[in-house]
């Protein structure tokens, strides 16, 4: 079915989960909302502060523009503006945005029957930006440990937060979400090089059927997951990779202070070792 009849069909009333028709409209191919309305208004806002904040700073140098938390004298009180008070307003209207913006999934998958993997998906990646800037903060009793809204501040704040724990990469929650990033780039790279060399075949002759794609695998490693199966895969391995990289730094500092290699002690003094 070609992809604008199929738009008559389910761009009808209803699905929505506040405002009622209000906002139930597209422009262009994008649908509205309620949400999509919240969402362009608060990202906007937030958009419009990181200018505005970076205005008072020294430089106009992408690289170097850096919206800092507040200080850890106010704890998780409110800061004034200039002291942290932009990055905590700023904070506020991308978490509104996002979530916003996966209601406004949500919608969408109600108008087309669909179900809510993508939304829940997506909800994955806010939830590991919220541990950084609100649960993490709130457990360690300040907003001075969000990190800053900047290019190399961001990346000197990963830095320091490593070496605050010695070798990070001993964080067995680190591991976890390390392992789980590189196998959903392998899945990624293995499935899309399987579909393109199915569906790309030399001049003249045919495209190959889901069969041969499964074949391939059965040779290849002896079992094929299958072509609806990869995708879950898929998901299961992305949705691991963000909430075990949440894991690992929401338990550095609240649970977990010392340099990362001591927790390991506990492998050094099973009996098997001595």
């Amino acid at each position: 079915m070609a992809l604008l009849s199929f738009e008559r069909k389910y761009r009808v009333r209803g699905g929505t989960l506040i405002g009622g028709d209000l906002f139930d409209f597209w422009v262009g191919p994008f649908y509205v909302g309620f949400f999509g309305v919240v969402t362009a208004i608060f990202a906007s806002l937030g958009t419009a502060l990181i200018f505005y904040a970076a205005s008072q700073g020294p430089t106009w140098n992408p690289w170097l523009i850096s919206i800092e938390p507040p200080d850890l004298k106010y704890g998780l009180g409110l800061a004034p503006l200039a002291q942290g008070g932009f990055w905590q307003v700023i904070t506020v209207c991308a978490l509104i945005s996002f979530s916003s913006w996966a209601l406004r999934e949500v919608e969408i998958c109600r108008k087309l029957g669909m179900g809510y993997h993508v939304p829940v998906a997506f909800s994955m990646a806010i939830f590991a930006y919220f541990t950084l800037v609100v649960i993490r903060p709130v457990l360690l009793g300040g907003w001075h440990f969000g990190f800053p809204y900047g290019i190399f501040s961001h990346l000197d704040w990963v830095s320091n937060t490593g070496y605050q724990y010695l070798h990070f990469h001993y964080n067995p929650a680190h591991m976890l979400a390390v392992s789980f990033f590189f196998t959903t780039t392998l899945a990624l790279a293995l499935h899309g090089a399987l579909v393109l060399s199915a569906v790309n075949p030399p001049e003249g002759a045919e495209v190959k059927s889901p069969e041969y794609e499964d074949t391939f695998f059965r040779d290849l490693i002896g079992y094929s997951v299958g072509t609806l199966g990869i995708h879950r895969v898929g998901l299961l391995l992305a949705l691991n990779a963000g909430f075990w990289s949440a894991v690992c730094i929401v338990i550095s500092g609240p649970l977990w202070t010392k340099g990362w290699p001591e927790w390991w002690t506990w492998w050094l003094n099973l009996p098997i070792w001595s």
